[in-house]
C-alpha cells in the first residue's frame, strides 16, 4: 500500500437517508466518547437531495430517535396523514376498502408525508452544522463526485478486501490521485456501484426484484385541500397482470403527489410506466382531484422489493457494508422503506463507533467479525421482524397469475357496477369456487406471514418477460381532460435533467446483441423493452445503412436504471454521471 493515501475511517456512498443517518449517529457516538473520526460522504447529485425521489409516507418512529429535537429544528414535513384508504379502481369508479379489512401495513394515520429530496437536503445541512462545532470530527460532503469502480486490494489473508472506490471515471493518473480510500465502505446506492461489491463476493444468490415508480407533483387550485390525506391504489390502468398499484398523497402548499409504482418482473415488455401514469390520470376520479391544477415535477426511480428472501447472506464483510436500497429492506407488504433505512444507519454506525474505539496502531477494527454484529444488530429491530412477517407477500403474487389476471377484473366490474361485494362473489362465480376460495386463504397466510413454506427462489426481472404478451388494450377514457396528461418528452422537461458534455453514462456492450433483440420485437410488432420502458426518452431504435440499431439520447436521462433491469440479455448498464449531472428531484 502506498504511504502517500489519505485514508478516511469511513466512506458512505450515496447521500441517502441511510447513509446520513449513519453519519448523524456515528458522529453523536463520536461527540459523547470524544473518539476522533474522520470521515467522508460521496453524493453525485450537485446537492444532497437533488437525485432522491420516493413516495413518500413514513412511520415517524425512527425519525424521532434519530433527530429528538427534530420539532424544534424544522425537519421538514409536508403533512401528516390524517386519513388513509386503500382504494380499489374499476375504470369509471372506486371503492374504498373498509378499514377493518386492511392489513395494519397499509393504515398510514398518524405517518409523516414527505418529499425525500427536502429530507435529505435538511439531513446533510444539520450534519454540517454539528460537525462545525467539534475540532476531533471531520466529515467531507463530496457533492458532484461519484463512485465509479469499487478499489479492491488483497488482505492479509489472501482475501479480495475493499479499500476504496474510484471518484475519476477515466482515470489515467496516479490511482492515489483518482480514488478514496477508506477502512470501510458504506454502499448506500441503488445498486450503481453496490452490485459490484454484491457480485464480486456473490453476496445475493436469490436474486433482487425490482419495481420502478413513476411519480408527478401538483399544484392545486387555491381551496382545493386535501392536506393530509392518502390513497393507495389497486386496479385501474394495471390491468394486464403484472404487480403494482398507485398513490396519491396531499400535501402542504395545495400540492399533491400521484404516483404508480410497477414491477419489473412482469410479463408485458411493453409496460410504459410514464405513459401509464398518463392513463390513470385519465381515470374520472383523478381528473376531479388534479381539475386545474398545474404540473410542477415529475422523477421515477427504481425500488428493491425482493425483501426477506432477495437479502443479501452477509451485510457487510471484506471492508464492505451495505445500507438501504444497497441492502434492499423496503418492505413491500407496508410498502415502508424509508425508516428501515435510517435504521440501517443508526444500526451500523454503532458497530463502527465500537470498531473505532477497538483501533490498533490508529487502525480501527473493521474486521468480518466486527463488521457481523451489524447484520446481527439489525436483525433484531423492526426491520428484521417487519422483513420476515412479509417474506412471502411478493411471492405470494407473482407464484398465482390467477389473482390479477382472472379474479381482480372480477371485482372491478363490480366497483364500476355499484358493488364491489357482487364482484367478490363473481370471483368464484367465473372461476372455480373451490379454487378462488383455497387462493384466498393461501394468499391471506402468505401475506400475513402465518404460513411457512420455506425459502422463496427468484428469477432475475428480465427473465419473466415475454415478447410474445398479449395485452388487452385499457378501455377509453373519452371524457378526459388531456391538458392534464403530459408526452414522456415533455416529462423529461419536468424532471430537469442537466448533463456535462461528454457523460457517456449507460453502456452498451454489444451493438449486435441489440439488432438481435430489435429484430425480436420487430417481429411481433413490439418496441424493445428499453425503448418503451424508459421513464424519460432515452432509448430509441433508429435505422443507420438500412439496419434498425439502438440508439441513446443520454441527455434525456433520469438515473432511474429501468432500462438496465428490463433488457431481456443484460446488455445495458447504467453508470453514475459525472461532475453533477443528472435529474433534478428537489421538491420530489
Amino acid at each position: 500500500m502506498s504511504s502517500n493515501r489519505l485514508w478516511y475511517d469511513v466512506l458512505v456512498v450515496g447521500g441517502s437517508p441511510s447513509g446520513l443517518a449513519l453519519a448523524h449517529r456515528l458522529v453523536d457516538l463520536c461527540i459523547a466518547s470524544g473518539q476522533p473520526l474522520n470521515m467522508a460522504i460521496l453524493e453525485k447529485a450537485p446537492e444532497f437531495g437533488r437525485h432522491c425521489m420516493s413516495g413518500a409516507v413514513s412511520n415517524p418512529h425512527v425519525i424521532k430517535r434519530l433527530f429528538p429535537n427534530w420539532q424544534a429544528d424544522g425537519f421538514p414535513i409536508e403533512a401528516v396523514c390524517t386519513e388513509s384508504h386503500f382504494t380499489l379502481m374499476g375504470k369509471d369508479k372506486t371503492w374504498d376498502v373498509p378499514s377493518i379489512a386492511l392489513p395494519k401495513g397499509v393504515k398510514k394515520e398518524g405517518y409523516h408525508i414527505l418529499s425525500l429530496s427536502n429530507t435529505v437536503a435538511w439531513m446533510a445541512a444539520q450534519l454540517e452544522a454539528k460537525i462545525a462545532q467539534h475540532d476531533h470530527i471531520n466529515v467531507d460532503l463530496l457533492t458532484g463526485f461519484s463512485a465509479h469502480q469499487v478499489v479492491w486490494e488483497p488482505n492479509e489473508a489472501g482475501e479480495r478486501q475493499v479499500v476504496g472506490v474510484q471518484v475519476v471515471e477515466h482515470a489515467t493518473g496516479n490511482p492515489d490521485d483518482d480514488n478514496l480510500y477508506a477502512r470501510v465502505v458504506c454502499f448506500g446506492d441503488k445498486g450503481f456501484i453496490s452490485r459490484d461489491f454484491v457480485d464480486a463476493l456473490n453476496l445475493r444468490p436469490n436474486p433482487q426484484c425490482w419495481s420502478v415508480g413513476v411519480k408527478e407533483v401538483w399544484e392545486l387550485p387555491a381551496g382545493k385541500n386535501l392536506e393530509g390525506k392518502v390513497w393507495h391504489t389497486l386496479g385501474w390502468p394495471i390491468l394486464d397482470g403484472t404487480f403494482g398499484g398507485g398513490f396519491v398523497y396531499g400535501m402542504k402548499d395545495n400540492r399533491l403527489t400521484v404516483g404508480l409504482v410497477i414491477s419489473l418482473d412482469s410479463e408485458n415488455p411493453n409496460i410504459n410506466p410514464q405513459q401509464t401514469l398518463q392513463a390513470y390520470k385519465q381515470h374520472p376520479w383523478l381528473q376531479e382531484l388534479l381539475a386545474g391544477g398545474k404540473l410542477l415535477k415529475y422523477g421515477a426511480a427504481t425500488l428493491p422489493e425482493g425483501g426477506y428472501y432477495s437479502l443479501p447472506t452477509q451485510f457487510a464483510c471484506n471492508g464492505g457494508l451495505l445500507l438501504g436500497d444497497a441492502l434492499g429492506v423496503l418492505n413491500i407488504s407496508s410498502l415502508a422503506g424509508i425508516d428501515k433505512a435510517l435504521e440501517c444507519g443508526i444500526q451500523a454506525a454503532e458497530v463502527l463507533h465500537a470498531g473505532l474505539q477497538a483501533a490498533t496502531d490508529d487502525v480501527p477494527d473493521f474486521s468480518n467479525k466486527r463488521l457481523s454484529e451489524y447484520q446481527t444488530n439489525l436483525m433484531k429491530t423492526h426491520v428484521g421482524q417487519e422483513l420476515y412477517e412479509g417474506r412471502y407477500f411478493r411471492h405470494a403474487w407473482k407464484d398465482n397469475p390467477r389473482l390479477l389476471k382472472s379474479y381482480l377484473p372480477c371485482v372491478l366490474a363490480g366497483v364500476d357496477a355499484g358493488n364491489p361485494i357482487a364482484g367478490f362473489i363473481n370471483v368464484g362465480l367465473k372461476n372455480n369456487p373451490f379454487q378462488a376460495l383455497s387462493d384466498a386463504l393461501t394468499l391471506k397466510g402468505l401475506m400475513e406471514g402465518t404460513a411457512d413454506i420455506g425459502p422463496v427462489v427468484y428469477k432475475k426481472d428480465h427473465e419473466y418477460i415475454d415478447p410474445n404478451f398479449k395485452a388487452s388494450p385499457l378501455p377509453p377514457q373519452p371524457k378526459a381532460d388531456k391538458s392534464l396528461l403530459v408526452s414522456r418528452p415533455d416529462a423529461v422537461w419536468f424532471a430537469g435533467p442537466v448533463y456535462h458534455e461528454e457523460n457517456k453514462h449507460i453502456d452498451e456492450f454489444s451493438a449486435d446483441t441489440c439488432k438481435t433483440c430489435i429484430a425480436t420485437y420487430d417481429a411481433v410488432g413490439k418496441d424493445t423493452p428499453c425503448v418503451s420502458d424508459c421513464t424519460a426518452e432515452v432509448h430509441r431504435t433508429d435505422v443507420v445503412n438500412d439496419l434498425r440499431v439502438h440508439g441513446m439520447s443520454l441527455e434525456n436521462c433520469i438515473q432511474c436504471r429501468t432500462c438496465e433491469l428490463v433488457c431481456p440479455q443484460e446488455n445495458l448498464r447504467v453508470r453514475p454521471t459525472e461532475q453533477g449531472s443528472g435529474p433534478d428531484f428537489m421538491g420530489l
